[in-house]
Formats: structure tokens, sequence, C-alpha cells
């Protein structure tokens, strides 16, 4: 049995990849697959196949829609498989299109601290994707909970180039000055959904007044988070610190993704599309 998409899905699921499981849930008549034939299709790659021709052509753009606009919810569409655009099967068939990976969040959390070290079995605990990164070994646990990635960097700046487009950046290390080159490189970007800088109000007014000095306009500076967390929160130990800070990442989160999970699944078989 070819099992090409079990791999691929068990793969984009370790890496937390998006993707789109495309079903092959009814047929009727003469069509490419049978019931229960399967691809999945990522914004990058695509594994597997149902069929080959215009049908999987088209449902591949599908997927890859549903991967842009960021659905959440699975759909299904019904094809009429017609001759009139290369496809002579005569049949028809319905594929179930199912989202992937789609509310993980992406996380980038530098230092490894007291506070880190409380955070991070939170986050852990929730539809996160955490890479940890400090440029001290030693300043890591001994035991790092599953869906987090340790990363040891002397530079630790260079890590903001892999993140991908709207992930969450939380900037927690022992040293103001890695603070600021941290929070420049992030803001440079100006792609992410969330980045969090840990400190005071005076904190963030020293590092708004150097970041204006090299051309940081106002407008950028307001997408920074300093200080972080639920403002109702007031305590100093770093178990509370981190509550806070996760609170604020799931009221991020919730809010970003809330609307689409509670959306109704669009119309079951619809003719899409005479193929």
């Amino acid at each position: 049995m070819n099992s090409e998409w079990i791999k691929a899905l068990n793969r984009l699921e370790a890496d937390a990849t998006p993707a789109v499981l495309i079903t092959v849930v009814d047929e009727r008549g003469s069509t490419p697959r049978n019931a229960g034939a399967k691809m999945v299709v990522s914004e990058a790659e695509r594994f597997d196949t149902i069929g080959g021709g215009h049908l999987e052509h088209k449902s591949i753009k599908i997927a890859r829609a549903m991967l842009e606009e960021k659905q959440t919810q699975p759909r299904l569409e019904r094809f009429s498989l017609g001759a009139s655009l290369g496809q002579c099967c005569g049949g028809a068939t319905t594929l179930l299109f199912e989202p992937l990976n789609t509310g993980i969040v992406q996380i980038a959390l530098f230092g490894a601290g007291h506070v880190a070290r409380a955070l991070v079995p939170i986050l852990a605990t929730l539809p996160c994707r955490i890479r940890w990164i400090d440029s001290r070994e030693d300043e890591f646990p001994a035991h790092i909970p599953d869906g987090v990635e340790k990363v040891v960097n002397e530079f630790p700046v260079d890590e903001i180039a892999t993140q991908a487009a709207d992930s969450y950046f939380i900037v927690m290390t022992h040293n103001h000055q890695l603070d600021q080159e941290l929070t420049e490189a992030i803001l440079k970007r100006n792609d992410f959904n969330y980045f969090g800088l840990i400190g005071s109000q005076t904190k963030r007014k020293k590092f708004e007044h150097r970041l204006k000095a090299k051309g940081f306009d106002e407008a950028l500076l307001e997408r920074m988070t300093c200080p972080m967390g639920i403002p109702e929160v007031k305590g100093k130990l770093p178990a509370e610190i981190a509550v806070s800070v996760a609170g604020e990442v799931i009221a991020r989160y919730n809010a970003a993704f809330g609307n689409k999970a509670n959306a109704p699944m669009d119309t079951p078989a619809v003719d899409r599309l005479a193929i």
C-alpha cells in the first residue's frame, strides 16, 4: 500500500507545517481513484495522488487557497468529471479537504532564565511549537518538554530570520543589550503576530528612545508589547510572571483563531465545477 501521504503527515506534524489532507470520500461512475484515496498538500509540496489531471490540479489550488486564507474548518467539494476540460471519466467524485496544523502557534522564545524556565512548560501544553533559544547551554534544564526545540546559538539574533511569518516572539534574555539587538531585528521584520519584551514601563521608554533615534517610527513601536502579561496579575515570582505571559499569548491566539474555529463547516456536496 502506498503510504507516502502517511509519511508526509508525520513529517509535517513534527515540523508544525500547515497542510491540507485531501480524501476521496465518494465516487459515482467512472473516476480516477476510488474512495479512500488521499493526498497531502502544503504550501510548497504535495504528496501522493488522487488521480492526476485537472481534478488534482484544481484540488491543489483549492487546498493552497485554504492555507493562504488560514482556514481551519474542513470542507467538502463535489466535482463532475466531464470531457470538456480534458478529464473523460464521466463520473463524479466528492473530496474532503481537511486543514492540518493551521492552529499551531509558532513561538521563538529568547532567554533561558528563571521566568523562561517557568513559562516554557506552560506553553508546551498549548497548541504551540516553541524554539527556545539561548547562547548558554548550561542554562537549559535537563528535561526539555515535547514540542520544544532547544537552540544553543552564540549569536541568538541570527535565529530571527529562520522564523516563519506570523510567528510569536518572546524576548526575556539576561542581557539588556541583547534584548535591544533582538528587538531591532524583530521590528525590522515587521511580519510577526506578537512580539513581547520582558521589562517595566521604564525599560520600554528607554528602548523607545533608542529605537526612535535609529529611525523606527511610532506605529511600529506600538506593535511591541512591553511590559508583557495580563495586567491584573501583579506578582513578581517567575511562576506568576510566566502564567501572566502565557495568558496573554492564549488571549492573542484565541482572538486570531476563535472565530474561525467556531465557524460552520462549508455546505457539503456542492457542484463545484465540471471537469
